[in-house]
């Protein structure tokens, strides 16, 4: 009993000394409004309704201030060790598999519903997504910029750190100095407040959401038919609970035809090392429902980002 005890302790020790050495990898990007503020906004359609988001390719090639401000907040975090994903980089390697990435069907039946967003996000696959906004205030010959940066947990969107400030007037009047000088002061903090938020990924697991849908079939399967002494949303919770960390999620919607599952907690790497998503878990639940005992045959998933993911029984 007191070796088993022990061989725990040191399992988590060495998962809490893994979680502090290992730094979450970083996106820089501008923010919405810096967007939609200069012009760089492109609509996009989702199945019949417009949206609009950031046009980051027209962004970068137009504005003169972009890349040497990404430059600068890079190289700080950089100093500060953390991994990091060029947006540029992400970009051109996006544009030039635009083609594969537009497919509707993979080969084993999966669909992509992501927007260009979501896309650059799942490539680039960064923890934490950093958006930046700048103004630049002139009073007399001096100037200075005021600035916000929100870090974001790439797979919920959810704000885990701010930082905003205005940097002492000088009179130079390149952006990249004077924004470098004016989060420097700052940075600090700010990194700590995203190192925390990564450290509870590891000992409380990632957050995702999972939405189980059941279309018309043959089989005239939904989520009341049972599977020995369990209905079907009976197995498909009890498989969620096996297999989240500590057992933590939200079953927020139930009925025959669907289920909304949030706040579910899944670990951030499988027994590889490989970082999970949402659309990775998704596909382990398929597998084992293509198992006994429920056997159902037409099961797949969407995929809708890092950190949502749609699984489908029956027709479609």
């Amino acid at each position: 009993m007191k070796r088993t005890i022990l061989s725990i302790l040191l399992a988590l020790s060495a998962l809490t000394a893994f979680a502090q050495a290992k730094k979450p990898t970083i996106m820089v990007m501008p923010s919405d409004l810096w967007c939609n503020k200069n012009g760089f906004m492109t609509t996009y359609d989702n199945q019949g309704v417009t949206e609009y988001i950031p046009d980051y390719h027209k962004a970068i090639i137009s504005s003169n201030e972009l890349l040497p401000v990404i430059s600068q907040i890079n190289g700080l975090m950089a100093d500060r060790g953390f991994p990091l994903k060029n947006l540029e980089s992400e970009i051109k390697a996006l544009n030039q598999t635009a083609a594969e990435m537009a497919a509707v069907t993979g080969k084993d039946g999966s669909s992509v519903q992501t927007n260009p967003l979501m896309q650059l996000r799942q490539r680039a696959n960064a923890d934490i997504i950093i958006q930046l906004t700048w103004t630049i205030n002139k009073i007399g010959p001096k100037y200075s910029v005021t600035y916000t940066m929100q870090g974001l947990d790439s797979y919920t969107s959810k704000e885990i750190a701010t930082s905003t400030g205005t940097g002492a007037p000088s009179f130079t009047a390149e952006v990249p100095v004077l924004l470098a000088e004016a989060v420097n002061a700052h940075i600090d903090e700010f990194c700590d407040r995203l190192q925390r938020h990564f450290e509870d990924l590891f000992a409380n697991g990632r957050e995702i959401a999972l939405n189980v849908n059941v279309f018309e079939n043959e089989e005239d399967i939904d989520l009341e038919k049972e599977y020995g002494d369990k209905e079907l949303r009976e197995v498909i919770e009890d498989w969620i609970y096996d297999n989240t960390v500590s057992h933590r999620y939200h079953l927020a919607d139930d009925s025959e035809h669907h289920m909304t599952f949030d706040e579910v907690r899944i670990p951030v790497y499988d027994d590889r090392g490989r970082a999970i998503s949402a659309n990775n878990f998704a596909r382990n639940l398929v597998r084992y429902l293509k198992g006994e005992p429920c056997s159902i045959a037409k099961i797949k998933t969407l995929n809708q980002g890092q950190g949502k993911a749609t699984i489908i029984i029956g027709n479609k």
